[in-house]
């Protein structure tokens, strides 16, 4: 199988990529623009594979998505470019619209005028990957996020995740494109950009920073070990049913300041010649003003994958966080080229509690 996957030099992407390359014979056609978030080097281990070409194409545009499909010919679609940090989102909204809306409709329509010229339309698939935050907040504490659960997004990002959904749902509903959902939690591992909490946690420790947490630091997550969703997402587009909604989970809920004195324990024991004036890395710990709209809990349901395709998560969040920790110790080159770059490490939350 040939899979065209779009935004794969991306954290989840490249993850994907690198199962698919090097744990089974399909090959990949990589579309991605390289924005701040993209980066090839997360992809250096399989680069030079036969089964691997890599496309620098902004899913907006239209005459080079028809490009790559008549020129690569795919079996199916993995989409998942879109901007996904929510900080970024409040404070610019419009980057957000046009990827993750107005890009997945160009690439649904570039996929619709694809599959209808193929002989066989049947095997062809559209997997759209997209987030657990499209349901909004969970209240109470004993429920959890199912395919059937109502949208309620809060932010411009979990916003546009559900407008693309929306799009998705309706192509295979109106035009019979085969399409697939799935819905994640937090995901982390290696090759995480450094903005999201869990490198940005282990990256001030290192350097004496500090540890910036939202508010109180008990808003709830579900954390998915990268490599376990990897795994997932290659099991719905091979097992998965068309027209069908998949959530997947790592079954690991945890508040973010327990995530953040988890990450400072680790660095205790793992690093223990600290930055000059640092007695444990727990106390560079500060509380900032919470970000708008902040969802206080998103709990996974992810029942339906495991009883329908077989798929669970490997990783506990104790096993799956200390390899991350260690990924990044072992790897200062890939990070510290990243913060080279275009990002300076801040979060955008103002003013210290």
């Amino acid at each position: 199988m040939k899979i065209l996957v779009t935004g794969g030099a991306g954290f989840i992407g490249s993850a994907l990529i690198r199962y698919v390359i090097g744990e089974t014979n399909d090959s990949v056609v990589n579309v991605d623009k390289l924005t701040y978030a993209g980066n090839l080097e997360s992809l250096a281990d399989i680069e030079n594979s036969d089964r691997y070409v890599f496309e620098k194409v902004d899913i907006c545009d239209r005459a080079e998505l028809d490009r790559v499909f008549e020129q690569h010919k795919p079996d199916a679609v993995m989409h998942l470019a879109a901007e996904s940090h929510v900080d970024r989102s409040i404070d610019s909204p419009m980057s957000f619209i046009e990827t993750n809306i107005l890009g997945t409709y160009t690439l649904l329509e570039a996929s619709r005028c694809y599959c209808a010229r193929l002989s066989d339309k049947s095997k062809f698939r559209f997997h759209h990957i997209s987030t657990d935050e499209v349901y909004g907040d969970l209240e109470d504490t004993n429920m959890l996020f199912n395919e059937e659960t109502r949208y309620e997004p809060s932010s411009p990002y979990s916003a546009s995740k559900a407008s693309s959904d929306h799009l998705v749902r309706a192509w295979n509903r109106t035009f019979s494109l085969p399409t697939i959902v799935t819905n994640c939690s937090n995901n982390y591992g290696p090759y995480h950009f450094p903005e999201k909490l869990i490198p940005l946690m282990i990256l001030n420790a290192l350097d004496g920073k500090d540890l910036p947490v939202y508010g109180n630091g008990l808003q709830i997550r579900d954390w998915l070990y990268v490599e376990d969703h990897a795994r997932a997402l290659y099991c719905v587009i091979t097992k998965g049913e068309v027209g069908e909604t998949y959530n997947v989970g790592g079954h690991n809920e945890k508040a973010n300041i327990e995530v953040v004195k988890i990450i400072c324990q680790l660095l205790d024991e793992l690093v223990p010649e600290k930055p000059k004036g640092v007695e444990k890395y727990a106390d560079l710990i500060v509380h900032v003003a919470d970000r708008p709209g902040h969802d206080v809990r998103y709990a996974i349901d992810a029942g339906k994958i495991e009883r329908d395709l077989g798929w669970k998560p490997e990783e506990t969040f104790e096993s799956g966080i200390k390899k991350t920790v260690e990924w990044f110790l072992q790897n200062k080159a890939w990070w510290s080229r990243v913060l080279d770059g275009s990002y300076a490490g801040e979060r955008l939350g103002t003013g210290k509690q």
